[in-house]
């Protein structure tokens, strides 16, 4: 973003009272915003121009957006309120959707109220954050190891339970959102350190409690070529995508990964594979550079929260978008094990989009709503 367009958004007073009038971060919303219609390019593509796909995710934007309009009107103070109670109605809608879910591709991970496909497990990537950063107000900062024990439980219930169903992906981005509030609440890096330790302890437990196609992501992150025809062709078919790419790529709509289904999973998880194809490293690294001025403009927000809600909840908010990004691209470079996390606001979908606008709105609710300090 040019300087020129900063200083408009940010030190021009009628430009500052209508955003803040709207409660709306306008640096925020025209990176968002610009993402998305990067997203929708990239997408034409990838769908090899199917203008339905088009439609249905614009759709998913326009509501998507909306949302985040509406969760930037509520103060800060009301959704810190909210956070008990989000936190128990995701809580038990993770256990209602293990008995009576929705199964489709072999996980049982939707409800299915008045029509509409609900996932749980998006709603306490939300709820975790808010409850903890509620609980963490309260307390005096660095937080002690009896509030650490507490909070534990509080984020690997509903992590457990979503890895049930199963969704591996989702579960890692709950868990990120909960660790990522203890860290920034001040975690003693002795019992970080203690807590690597015992994760590390406790991965052949893990390996027999996981999924057998999920032992066979992980042998094939490993080693792809043992089964180029099965468990590795995702991510041979993605490597080869980025690397035909070259500097420049071979332009819009001259991808043949994608265009010919050699590249599975095209429009969702490995969007980032097309984008590398079709516009090579130089598009790539623009497309993480406007991520990361995403990532900078959650951070400066963070640091200006006036209160510990606010600075833990947007912390941990920026932290779980910017882990989101760097799981997916890692997983399409075959730098981690393919996890199923979208690429935000660039694959196509409803459900994490949502999620993540929503998580936004919080954002600029806090951004605007902030008291006005006399001396």
């Amino acid at each position: 973003m040019s300087s020129r367009l900063q200083n408009t958004l940010t030190h021009n007073p009628l430009h500052q009272s209508i955003w803040r009038m709207l409660h709306l971060d306008g640096i925020l919303l025209c990176l968002l915003l610009l993402l998305a219609a990067v997203g929708l390019f990239i997408l034409y593509s990838a769908s090899d121009k199917s203008l339905h796909t088009i439609e249905m995710q614009s759709a998913h934007l326009l509501f998507a957006f909306f949302i985040l309009f509406l969760f930037a009107q509520i103060p800060p103070i009301t959704w810190q309120r909210w956070a008990t109670s989000i936190y128990v109605a995701g809580g038990l809608l993770l256990i209602v959707v293990l008995i009576i879910g929705h199964v489709g591709k072999g996980a049982q991970r939707w409800l299915n109220l008045f029509g509409l496909h609900l996932q749980p497990a998006e709603l306490m990537k939300l709820a975790i954050p808010l409850i903890l950063a509620k609980y963490f107000h309260a307390l005096p900062l660095p937080i002690k190891t009896r509030s650490i024990l507490i909070a534990l439980p509080i984020i690997f219930i509903p992590a457990l339970l979503t890895a049930k169903q199963p969704d591996l992906g989702t579960a890692i981005l709950i868990v990120t959102a909960g660790i990522s509030v203890l860290f920034l609440a001040g975690l003693n890096f002795k019992l970080l350190g203690g807590t690597i330790v015992g994760v590390i302890a406790s991965l052949p437990l893990v390996w027999y409690a996981l999924h057998d196609y999920q032992r066979q992501r992980i042998l094939t992150f490993l080693n792809p070529e043992r089964d180029p025809l099965g468990t590795g062709y995702h991510i041979i078919q993605s490597k080869i995508a980025i690397g035909s790419g070259g500097l420049f790529g071979k332009g819009f709509l001259h991808g043949t990964q994608s265009t010919l289904h050699f590249l599975p999973e095209h429009t969702t998880d490995f969007i980032f594979a097309v984008c590398g194809e079709e516009f090579g490293f130089v598009g790539c690294l623009l497309l993480l550079m406007l991520f990361m001025l995403i990532v900078s403009r959650g951070l400066m927000i963070t640091l200006q929260a006036q209160d510990t809600f606010s600075r833990l909840f947007a912390g941990s908010i920026t932290i779980m978008f910017f882990i989101s990004l760097f799981i997916n691209i890692s997983m399409v470079t075959g730098l981690l094990p393919v996890v199923g996390i979208p690429l935000p606001l660039v694959s196509y979908g409803g459900s994490s989009m949502v999620t993540m606008m929503a998580s936004f709105g919080i954002l600029m609710s806090i951004q605007t709503h902030k008291k006005l300090v006399t001396n």
